[in-house]
């Protein structure tokens, strides 16, 4: 049988055909990285000339939204990806390389450059809401509860938890008109420290992994970086930063209200996203950052703007039952 972990790291039988047709016949194909869906990348490299090969399977993945949002990005001015080749039919994308140095290992190797990455990153996001939305499906309530529920649906059943699902959708719609903005904005959705790359001598922040955008309220993108499930954010950072996008926007009370509540909601639905990639896709890696998340989800139900939800959890779920969901399943 073959290695499934080779297996991931060949090429896709498609891409050198792909890559003669563009001219990049002669490159050098590598594994790069790969994620939490079904896309994976390999960087090409033909001299000095490099480039990225996005593969994007069909049916499981459709390179289109990543295309277009490239493209609008790159059309108001941020650094995102430029698109060299693409056929839809394969999933197969090749794009501009933005370079080895992210964010994550950048501020992991140097704290004392946190707070300056976090601000250009905050800046990013001050400058992103001053443009209207793309044209984008909308981060409606209907979405929200969608995604609310996975925790239901799939770490629930994990920890052996039988909840009151009535009652949680319930608990949230009592709270979501928080989360909803009459001018809404491009939400990238996955605006985090490994989706940013610093790019050239001036650290411009070059963005990765925008494919889920929808338009919706700009605090979304706000609790992506300063709730950040693969990393510790510190209070203090968040606090900060907060503090730095209200006083740009002129953002008011009602702003931190809609932090709050979708910093709950997303957390809420990464730890059912997590907790599925472990038992559905066999990626029990993910279970094991789920104690960082239920942290995160704590300090929001904290906010008395979610005292709705956070007495169904204190109902539903108790605090032994809450963490890793592979360790509680044990």
């Amino acid at each position: 049988m073959a290695d499934p972990t080779l297996m991931a790291m060949a090429p896709p039988p498609a891409a050198a055909a792909f890559l003669t047709h563009h001219g990049w016949g002669d490159a050098a194909i590598a594994p790069l990285a790969g994620d939490a869906s079904f896309r994976r990348y390999f960087r090409v490299t033909d001299g000095v000339r490099h480039a990225v090969l996005m593969d994007a399977p069909p049916p499981h993945e459709d390179p289109r939204p990543f295309v277009a949002m490239a493209r609008w990005l790159e059309n108001h001015g941020f650094l995102a990806p430029a698109i060299l080749a693409l056929d839809e039919v394969q999933g197969l994308v090749l794009i501009t390389d933005l370079g080895d140095v992210r964010f994550r290992e950048t501020v992991d190797a140097d704290p004392t450059c946190e707070e300056a990455l976090y601000g250009g990153a905050i800046d990013l996001l001050v400058d992103l809401a001053r443009h209207p939305a793309a044209s984008l499906a909308p981060y409606d309530r209907a979405v929200l509860h969608r995604e609310a529920a996975l925790l239901i649906d799939w770490y629930c059943p994990a920890v052996g938890v039988e909840p009151d699902r009535d009652g949680y959708v319930a608990a949230w719609d009592a709270v979501f008109d928080h989360a909803i903005v009459a001018a809404p904005v491009t939400v990238l959705r996955d605006y985090h420290a490994e989706n940013l790359m610093l790019v050239g001598e001036g650290r411009q922040l070059g963005l990765l992994d925008f494919q889920d955008a929808l338009a919706g309220h700009p605090a979304y993108d706000l609790v992506s970086l300063l709730q950040d499930a693969r990393r510790d954010v510190s209070l203090a950072i968040e606090t900060a930063m907060l503090a730095r996008y209200r006083a740009a926007t002129g953002a008011d009370e009602a702003f931190l209200n809609a932090y709050h509540v979708l910093g709950a909601q997303r957390n809420a639905k990464i730890v059912g996203i997590f907790t599925r990639l472990w038992r559905r896709d066999g990626k029990p890696r993910y279970a094991d950052l789920c104690p960082r998340v239920w942290a995160y989800l704590e300090r929001d139900l904290a906010q008395p703007v979610l005292a709705p939800v956070a007495r169904w959890f204190d109902a539903n779920i108790p605090a032994d039952r809450r963490g890793d969901p592979l360790v509680i399943a044990a």
